[in-house]
């Protein structure tokens, strides 16, 4: 999906390579029904997955990118930064006001790093798994003991 033809003729327009007359006279053929397109959709959508089978929700970019190396570098490097501070000004006894300013940075810090690993390194994939039926043991009637209040 990440290869894709029609992708890799967006990519070419969009950087020139190929003009958007060219584009659209490749496409040109291509016909799809509205009955095909709702059913594509709804099959999508609404359709229940088999047992076993893997579901992309969509597709995520990758997580290799210089970007979200370079962001989870300043974020490691300032959590760092922030835990240190704590640490320091924790066993120097300074004020909580300064103190809870270094916690909340340091969560602050964490939690986005939390949200760029969950939106581009973490994949968009679900498994759907089977269920298991419902084993009770019978209760022997027997063995049960009667509270008095």
């Amino acid at each position: 999906m990440k290869d894709d033809v029609v992708l890799k003729m967006l990519r070419r327009v969009a950087s020139g390579e190929v003009s958007v007359e060219d584009a659209r006279e490749a496409l040109e053929g291509v016909s799809l029904s509205e009955e095909a397109y709702d059913s594509a959709v709804n099959h999508g959508v609404f359709n229940e997955a088999t047992p076993g089978s893997i579901v992309r929700a969509s597709v995520s970019p990758s997580g290799d990118s210089w970007l979200v190396i370079l962001i989870g570098l300043w974020g490691i490097i300032w959590s760092l930064y922030w835990a240190g501070s704590l640490s320091y000004g924790l066993y120097n006894h300074w004020d909580q006001q300064l103190l809870s300013f270094f916690l909340a940075m340091l969560l602050l810090t964490v939690i986005i790093l939390g949200m760029v690993y969950m939106k581009y390194v973490m994949p968009d994939i679900l498994i759907v798994k089977n269920r298991r039926g419902k084993y009770i043991t019978p209760k022997d009637p027997d063995s049960w003991k009667q509270y008095k209040v």
